[in-house]
């Protein structure tokens, strides 16, 4: 075997061996934050995988197994992983992970969100009375996520904290370098029809019109007369049906072929170990299909 290789195989196994922090991601988003600010400092396991629904997980042995081992848990948070996430961490009996410590992340508790429902009952669908907890397609978000995830690494590992904090602020530098092109992407679109109100953050940040749900409650499928609705209000009109790579109700197809518009099915996470490009260009793939 060559030096070179050798050299570069001890240097990997080192890295994991000496990570500073063992990171568990409820999500590959999520995971692709850690990597982004704790770099080589940190190791990261991610539990969802990027074509499942995270509302629907179930708590699997290789969950317990990470998060038994786990220093810091990064959620999405916002009761997204409600179902799920809570039975696995209290199945992990690791104390440094509960919530309340320092060593679990909420990345929805570090930004304002929206649609958020006061009063919220089960008659109206899956709701989250704590706010819409699908910030991961708000780049600018995704951003000050970073930067408050910096300093909660930089609490668990202060002597890198200097590292943590200027991979976040460059992870945020690129984000608004960017926003000018991603703009430009999104600028004179006719409006979008979301299956579920998981793209709602993108179409806030850059201006596009949503027209409607297909869903006629946050969690329920369409029924036959609420699609028909839509085609009523709809028809002649212009505009793109946007969808994730999860939600195939055959409605969907049913509603683009009357309507006449686009339908596109796409990833609402960027793949398993990704790195912030992956990211930037899953946004730039939700903005081209907008139009």
């Amino acid at each position: 075997m060559k030096k070179s290789v050798i050299f570069s195989l001890l240097a990997l196994f080192s890295t994991q061996l000496f990570a500073a922090v063992n990171i568990v991601a409820t999500t590959s988003s999520m995971g692709m934050l850690s990597r982004t600010v704790g770099a080589d400092l940190v190791k990261v396991t991610e539990l969802a995988p990027p074509d499942r629904d995270v509302h629907t997980l179930q708590v699997r042995p290789s969950m317990l197994q990470a998060l038994r081992q786990a220093q810091l848990v990064v959620s999405i948070g916002a009761e997204l992983e409600q179902g799920w996430l809570p039975p696995a961490i209290e199945g992990a009996a690791n104390p440094k992970i509960l919530p309340n410590t320092n060593g679990y992340f909420e990345a929805a508790a570090q930004v304002s969100l929206i649609d958020i429902k006061t009063n919220a009952d089960r008659s109206q669908g899956d709701v989250h009375p704590l706010g819409n907890p699908h910030i991961q397609l708000d780049p600018i978000r995704m951003a000050d996520v970073a930067v408050a995830l910096a300093e909660r690494l930089a609490k668990l590992d202060a002597n890198n904290a200097a590292r943590y904090r200027q991979n976040a602020q460059q992870f945020k530098a690129e984000v608004n370098a960017k926003m000018p092109q991603w703009q430009k992407l999104a600028a004179n679109s006719t409006g979008v029809l979301l299956y579920h109100k998981d793209g709602n953050y993108l179409l806030n940040r850059f201006n596009i019109p949503l027209l409607a749900y297909i869903e006629p409650l946050a969690g329920i499928p369409p029924t036959a007369s609420h699609l028909l609705g839509l085609v009523k209000q709809y028809k002649g009109k212009q505009g793109v049906i946007l969808h994730t790579i999860y939600q195939g109700h055959a409605g969907i197809g049913q509603l683009s072929q009357q309507l006449g518009w686009k339908h596109t099915a796409l990833p609402l996470e960027p793949a398993n170990n990704s790195n912030s490009q992956a990211y930037f260009s899953l946004i730039e793939q939700w903005l081209m299909a907008a139009h």
